[in-house]
């Protein structure tokens, strides 16, 4: 039952047998836009978040900062339509035998009006009709943005809300309150015990030698987590954006890279991914850095990142990572074993102006000026890398908060954000977290005053750790897989939902393109005077879809619990 089940997600952990469930849901087409009060008219400054840990101004008001609240608006909107299709629409029947013969025949259980549809289908008691017209109406006029902009503003005095560490915990105590006020149904938090790497008591160096000299070219604040520990010597070599394609570019023209120090663009795959192409090519380190082409501002610093490949906690690959589990030391396979950091465009400038040998690829030229590929044969230049990461053991907390379902509260429609960040995560985690707040606040509302009564129970979710390869989500999943395999519906994820107005960006399953379609059909185009979503995105949409990657918290969800996924946002 409902009741259990949310009792085992608070409780001790379910078994860890696999398997998936799916089913396919409808939708309707009809056009709806979110009006914005007077106070929300007022804009503000929020630079541009084109890189996920971009950090937030504190000044607000202004012309950007009005198109920024209006993208995160359409998106409330359209998220808010996706939950309430997901836990309300679609028909449910269930078999009835009228007698002992075997003879049976199947009945609806629930009834719904649409536009297409003017007369109500006949049901058998239940819940009172809610016509999802009203449905519609009700979230766009509560779905509020100045409430959005408040959450906001709780980031913009803050330097980072690094997992496990106090300003996490404040801000995951607050959301716990917020989804005590919003009067859900059952309110909870998830512990796991998780080990984290971070930075150590001095910065790590990127150094140059030349001619016996050694010079620190940069010390930077940020780090790579779950890069080995040490120091590390070789020569320099650009290899683009660390594609496989790119590596096998560079071997085709016979440069060995084995010993060296692998240096790429950030973009096009993960960070992750980059190292591990870095590491199966022989490299011994990897640097790597924002390229002003890809990233807009002229001098970007040194980025964070991890470089796992994979999700969840690296050691303990496969299992939760609960207080006082006891499984056998393992970890990870998709840990690196080569050193890792990231640099600032501008060091990297540096680097390349002392590098002497062949220019970079036309197609591989960098922002930055003076794009080499590598040194000539006879210098003696060498980049030095050194990490001194440290592992540390980790308290995280998961925050949820569930309304529960009328007709099949054990079936789940779970939303998620990452709550964590290196820096103030306006754009990352601070968007997704505002979102999700606000459609626990509305959508509550609307079932305890408005008579709102969802198919299935919805589990609002904030999610820590997420930086370090959605620690805090995977490891919730293998807690309660046997549980979640079953039961959970749909994941929508709200991470990084706005990092720019120009273009939409849709990841999901195939199961869930017909819903989108006709989600997107009903939402008006916030940037074009006509039109709705799916005018923007055409109708070939589907070809446009982008594959999950590692660094999309729905990414687990997915792949290792076979649950039906929805990421979607808008950039430049």
């Amino acid at each position: 039952s409902y009741d259990s089940l949310l009792t085992q997600f608070s409780g001790e952990p379910m078994s860890y047998t696999r398997f998936s469930i799916a089913r396919q849901t409808d939708g309707d087409n009809s056009h709806v836009e979110m009006n914005l009060s007077a106070d929300d008219e007022e804009g503000g400054e929020m630079g541009k978040p084109e890189h996920p840990h971009t950090s937030m101004t504190s000044r607000w008001r202004g012309g950007k900062n009005f198109c920024f609240l209006i993208i995160a608006a359409v998106l409330l909107l359209f998220i808010g339509f996706l939950i309430g299709y997901l836990s309300y629409r679609g028909r449910m029947q269930v078999s009835r035998c009228l007698d002992g013969s075997g003879k049976c025949e199947t009945t609806p259980t629930a009834s719904y009006l649409t536009n297409d549809d003017e007369t109500e289908e006949e049901v058998v008691p239940g819940p009172p009709v809610f016509y999802w017209p009203s449905l519609r109406e009700l979230l766009s006029t509560k779905l509020s943005v100045r409430c959005l902009e408040d959450s906001l503003r709780r980031r913009a005095n803050k330097l980072s809300f690094e997992a496990g560490q106090s300003e996490d915990e404040n801000n995951a105590q607050y959301i716990h309150e917020k989804f005590t006020s919003f009067s859900l149904d059952k309110v909870w938090n998830d512990e796991h015990y998780v080990k984290l790497q971070v930075k150590g008591s001095s910065n790590n160096k990127v150094l140059i030698q030349e001619n016996g000299e050694e010079k620190v070219l940069e010390s930077p604040e940020a780090y790579v987590a779950y890069s080995r520990s040490g120091s590390v010597t070789g020569k320099p070599v650009f290899v683009n954006y660390g594609l496989k394609a790119d590596f096998q570019r560079l071997q085709e023209q016979g440069v060995s890279l084995n010993g060296t120090i692998i240096i790429f663009k950030a973009g096009k795959i993960t960070l992750a991914e980059k190292v591990a192409n870095a590491q199966d090519a022989g490299a011994v380190g990897a640097l790597m850095y924002m390229d002003p082409y890809d990233y807009t501002e002229v001098n970007m610093p040194a980025p964070f990142g991890h470089a796992h490949l994979g999700t969840g906690d690296p050691f303990t690959p496969g299992f939760p990572s609960f207080n006082h589990t006891q499984f056998p030391p393992v970890q990870s396979s998709g840990l690196p074993s080569i050193v890792v950091q990231t640099i600032s465009s501008s060091a990297m400038g540096q680097l390349f102006r002392k590098m002497d040998g062949q220019e970079c690829f036309q197609d591989w030229k960098s922002e930055v000026l003076g794009c080499k590929m590598m040194l000539k044969s006879t210098s003696n230049m060498e980049v030095t890398l050194t990490v001194n990461n440290v592992m540390v053991d980790r308290k995280i907390l998961n925050i949820f908060g569930a309304i529960k379902g009328f007709e099949e509260p054990d079936r789940y429609v779970v939303i998620g954000a990452q709550r964590d960040s290196w820096g103030q995560g306006a754009a990352k985690a601070g968007v997704g977290t505002a979102m999700l707040l606000e459609l626990a606040r509305v959508i509550s509302d609307i079932v305890k005053k408005d008579g709102y009564k969802p198919r299935r129970s919805i589990i609002f979710a904030s999610w820590t750790a997420g930086e370090y390869g959605a620690v805090g989500a995977t490891e919730w999943l293998e807690g309660y897989s046997s549980t979640l395999h079953a039961k959970a519906f749909t994941y929508i994820n709200l991470d990084a939902a706005v990092l720019g107005f120009n273009h939409m960006k849709i990841s999901a399953s195939p199961l869930l393109y017909t819903l989108l379609e006709r989600t997107m059909q009903g939402v008006k185009d916030p940037i074009k005077e006509s039109g709705n979503l799916y005018d923007r995105v055409g109708p070939d949409w589907e070809k446009t879809v982008v594959p999950l990657g590692l660094d999309n918290a729905a990414f687990p969800f997915l792949t290792y619990s076979g649950i039906p996924v929805v990421s979607f946002g808008f950039y430049n």
